[in-house]
């Protein structure tokens, strides 16, 4: 079995894929010789751009997005587009439209969201590295429980030409892949990068309110241990819990105003009156509460020069179980401040199931971001591929 038959072969336990281009071929440049998927809310010629909403299956994408464009100018073959949460409202990726997409480390299991379909065909092989849109943490989050790389760019510094979008003020096109120099070499492709160094040993978060999976703490105090100097601990003036509800308000309401008359789930459509609905007061003080934040995330990466924290608190969940309320609680910062962020694979549960962590860096300081998480990669070597025995 060659080609697209041993592809399609691979996404089949796994519902991962959307639609394929099988007369994709790429060329010349830095991405050379590489596949890619991309999110079925990123503009992809020719193929469905329906953004996991099911009303919108016959649309039908006139040109590439602008980052799909600088993918093929560098010589990669796009050769599909991938399953996603509805709307990218969410971090399951159990779609009620196209159905939902297994984690290649646990069928049945959630890979995340809402770009499950960009992590369950970057881990299972089936592209080499794929795009996703991350909003409140839809790239990291299955980057995380599908046990891959994932980056945010900085808000500023990646286009969002031919977006399908939640919320432009929170909104990011990133990349998953499943080794850190090639995830590198397609994020300078999409996106600026600086120079800048990180001047400072780093810091993380204490007292967030948060409920840490215990396998997932113990695994974070590994990678924090892993670096050269302990990092030091702060606190926000705010839980990330209400922070996250800020951030969740602040998406209801874009989204709401943006899908106004396109038909939706009725999932879809009860998260779309929380926005609309908040009253003013209410709403100011989530606006006051995420500009705070904003301040405070810089001020902290700037001080520290990084920001160190679990990817995601939980681990992967079953499809059948309820979804965690806090899954973007850590992830949602990085969205808030505008600022890059990149996850790598840190260790992994009693069960064989990924757990990752992520470093926030400043604008401008993407090469040294990935200098830094290629000497933590390095020391913690969890990257595996799935099903490889060593569960």
């Amino acid at each position: 079995m060659t080609g697209f038959a041993r592809l399609k072969a691979l996404d089949a336990p796994l519902n991962a894929v959307a639609a394929w281009d099988e007369a994709a071929r790429g060329g010349p440049g830095p991405l050379a010789g590489l596949t890619f998927g991309i999110k079925a809310n990123i503009a992809v010629e020719g193929l469905p751009w329906h953004a996991g909403i099911g009303s919108l299956a016959g649309r039908i994408a006139a040109r590439d997005a602008a980052v799909v464009a600088a993918l093929r100018h560098a010589g990669a073959a796009v050769i599909a587009t991938l399953h996603m949460e509805e709307g990218a409202l969410g971090a399951k990726t159990d779609n009620p439209h196209f159905g939902p997409v297994h984690n290649p480390h646990g069928i049945g299991y959630t890979p995340g969201g809402s770009s499950g379909g960009s992590g369950a065909a970057v881990a299972a092989g089936i592209v080499d590295a794929a795009l996703g849109t991350d909003t409140m943490g839809s790239v990291r989050i299955p980057a995380s429980h599908c046990g891959v790389y994932g980056f945010k760019p900085a808000t500023a510094r990646v286009s969002q030409d031919g977006l399908e979008p939640a919320d432009l003020s929170l909104d990011a096109i990133g990349v998953l892949a499943r080794d850190l120099a090639m995830l590198e070499r397609a994020a300078r492709v999409i996106s600026d990068f600086g120079e800048g160094a990180l001047q400072g040993s780093g810091v993380t978060l204490e007292a967030h309110g948060v409920e840490v999976d215990a396998e997932v703490a113990g695994v974070f105090a590994q990678a924090c241990a892993a670096l050269a100097t302990p990092p030091a601990a702060a606190r926000l003036a705010h839980l990330q819990s209400r922070i996250r509800w800020a951030g969740f308000i602040s998406v209801s309401k874009a989204m709401a105003a943006h899908l106004e008359g396109v038909s939706v789930s009725s999932h879809l459509t009860k998260l779309l009156t929380y926005g609309p609905r908040r009253k003013a007061e209410d709403w100011a003080e989530d606006q006051a509460i995420l500009a705070a934040t904003a301040q405070e995330v810089r001020a902290l990466v700037g001080a520290h020069g990084f920001l160190i924290l679990p990817t995601v608190p939980n681990l992967p969940f079953p499809h059948t179980a309820p979804e965690p309320a806090g899954q973007a609680d850590f992830t949602c910062l990085a969205n808030i401040a505008g600022l890059p962020a990149l996850s790598i694979p840190a260790g992994w549960s009693v069960d064989g199931l990924p757990i990752g962590v992520q470093i926030i860096a400043a604008a401008g300081a993407e090469a040294a971001l990935f200098a830094l998480a290629a000497q933590l990669d390095k020391t913690l070597g969890a990257y595996r591929p799935p099903h490889s025995g060593d569960a």
